[in-house]
């Protein structure tokens, strides 16, 4: 086992644990006619409305920002545990679901960034472009589109710098909060390769499997 399968083993451990403590709390309360896909919209909107009032408004209350962009990934928190434990996972809802979380991240991202960071606003853009890209053709192939666990990683420890970034915000940010998300850029990185060897397996052994 390379390390990199090493890395990816101990990190879906981890998102086990928290599936498995999500699930316990959530399935006796959580209402049925609440979807995950439902969730996911949810989020959608929550990432428009941040765009509209940040860049169109002009609207910089921290309160209403950190609370919109909390709520929403809160609910990127949620909807994957909600649909295991109601047993309501689709393959739309796994292609909505990162569409999603990067409509909520990028108008943070751009209005955190992109003043006195440029690079590495662009480099997250990219590496989310790439990824989507990635996706978008291993879907169009018949493969599914649900997201790795490098990609959740990497969803999780943007929203934690950005949340603590509004905070902190106008105020200079620390800098170990920038090197945290440059650390995000080899997790978006190792979330496509990950894409990519899935694809590159299950065609060899489609190409190995012996013909009728």
């Amino acid at each position: 086992m390379t390390s990199f399968e090493r890395l990816g083993k101990i990190l879906e451990k981890i998102d086990s644990w928290r599936n498995q403590a999500l699930y316990f709390i959530l399935k006796p309360l959580w209402p049925e006619q609440i979807t995950p896909n439902m969730i996911s919209w949810f989020r959608v909107v929550l990432g428009v409305l941040l765009l509209v009032l940040l860049f169109w408004f002009g609207i910089e209350d921290k309160l209403i920002i950190v609370t919109i962009f909390f709520i929403g990934i809160f609910s990127d928190f949620i909807d994957g545990p909600v649909a295991r434990c109601k047993g309501k996972a689709t393959e739309f809802g796994a292609i909505l679901d990162p569409v999603a979380d990067r409509i909520l991240i990028i108008p943070i991202a751009a209005y955190s960034l992109f003043k006195y960071h440029k690079w590495l606003f662009l480099f997250l853009l990219l590496m989310e472009m790439l990824e989507f890209f990635v996706t978008a053709l291993a879907k169009s192939k018949g493969f599914s589109a649900k997201a790795n666990i490098f990609g959740k990683t990497k969803m999780v420890l943007e929203s934690l710098v950005f949340v603590v970034i509004l905070i902190i915000w106008p105020a200079p940010p620390f800098q170990s909060l920038f090197a945290i998300l440059w650390l995000s850029i080899p997790l978006s990185l190792f979330s496509t390769m990950h894409r990519i060897g899935e694809v590159y397996k299950l065609n060899s052994n489609h190409s190995n499997a012996p013909q009728n």
